[in-house]
């Protein structure tokens, strides 16, 4: 059996992201790290079907995993890209109230991004957003100009690059079937029944990150959430948008509503929607959803031309609370927390996933790091 020091699962940007950050650690300098992707290509998953946005740390609750990791994200990411000539823009975004009663909602957002670290939105008036996007239409709206979008799989290369080039291998079409915890390490079966003995494993494996954790013998499944799949519907737009910035509605129940996001070609596109679904693998936009986008596109932008939205593509969120559930955090847990040396596990890494994957693999360096 061949041994193999670190063994990251998942080759989407969360994944690659700590196997760089591992790679590069002095406390695992001259350890050979492996990933393990059971698609033909990096970033099939969640990576490649998001709104490539660089969030900027706004809406998470205060001390949250989620609010820390993307502000401290945010950060890295920027830097990130500018060193590595990765394409991206720090284009700005609206968050906008179309109606009296969410303009409260605005300044308790304000308030909560303030908590977060987030100090650099400002409050405008109808007319001072109008202003800065005439199409626009809103009782008030905040201004966020640290939110950005950015070139994921640009992105997913650049980490690959730096992985590789410390000394990483980047395995496709591997998946794993079932490990075991041992004394000596983790014995990691592959599905054509190939087995490696690894001392460090991180399962980062995006939707399938809890399925794989059940099949960990020696793992109690107690610290294994369940898992729940809430799908993205994204409707593009034919033509040129009116918009240089990202537009949000107030925040709904559900989710942030159906935003407005642009490419770095300036293309928009509507959504995400919130759609819970049984099977991750529903990744077919229903046309007869887009009904549903123009009414709530009207509201910010009463413009939007009949016929205008195309069914672009979905996404999945990997969630592990159920519908009508509070939100839950980013679940990053250690041998500390499940008993098993070595063993890391990402659970719920949904958005703000991508902003904050470079701050998740400094996490999950500390996370194995002798106390």
């Amino acid at each position: 059996m061949d041994r193999v020091d670190c063994v990251v699962i998942g080759a989407g940007v969360v994944g690659l992201a700590v196997a760089r950050a591992l790679a590069l650690s002095p406390a695992f300098a001259r350890r050979e790290c492996m990933v393990l992707e059971a698609a033909d290509a990096i970033g099939t998953g969640t990576s490649s079907r998001n709104s490539e946005v660089i969030h900027a740390g706004i809406y998470y609750a205060a001390g949250s995993l989620k609010a820390q990791l993307c502000v401290r994200g945010k950060a890295l990411l920027y830097a990130y890209c500018a060193e590595r000539g990765i394409a991206h823009r720090r284009c700005g975004k609206l968050i906008v109230a179309t109606d009296q009663a969410q303009v409260a909602q605005l300044q308790g957002i304000v308030a909560k991004a303030a908590a977060n670290g987030v100090d650099d939105l400002v409050l405008l008036s109808a007319d001072e957003a109008r202003a800065m996007e005439p199409q626009l239409r809103c009782t008030a709206a905040i201004h966020s100009p640290s939110t950005g979008i950015v070139d994921s799989h640009g992105l997913m290369l650049a980490l690959q690059g730096d992985f590789e080039n410390a000394g990483g291998l980047v395995a496709l079409n591997t998946a794993l079937a079932q490990a075991r915890c041992t004394a000596q390490g983790m014995v990691l079966t592959m599905a054509d029944g190939t087995e490696l003995l690894a001392g460090t494993v991180v399962n980062a494996a995006g939707l399938s990150a809890q399925a794989l954790a059940l099949r960990f013998e020696g793992l109690d499944p107690a610290h294994v959430p369940p898992s729940h799949f809430a799908k993205g519907n994204y409707f593009t737009l034919a033509g040129r948008a009116p918009f240089t910035r990202l537009i949000y509605p107030a925040p709904e129940a559900a989710g942030l509503g159906v935003h407005l996001t642009l490419d770095l070609g300036g293309q928009a596109k509507f959504g995400p929607d919130v759609q819970w679904v049984e099977d991750p693998e529903d990744l077919v936009v229903d046309p007869r959803r887009g009904d549903g986008f123009y009414a709530e596109v009207r509201k910010y932008w009463p413009g939007l031309p009949d016929g205008a939205l195309q069914p672009g593509y979905a996404g999945m969120r990997p969630k592990i609370q159920a519908p009508h559930e509070p939100a839950r955090d980013f679940v990053l847990q250690g041998p500390a927390v499940h008993g098993v040396p070595g063993l890391v596990n990402l659970f719920g890494i949904e958005s703000p996933g991508l902003t904050s994957s470079l701050a998740i693999g400094e996490q999950v360096v500390r996370l194995l790091q002798p106390v």
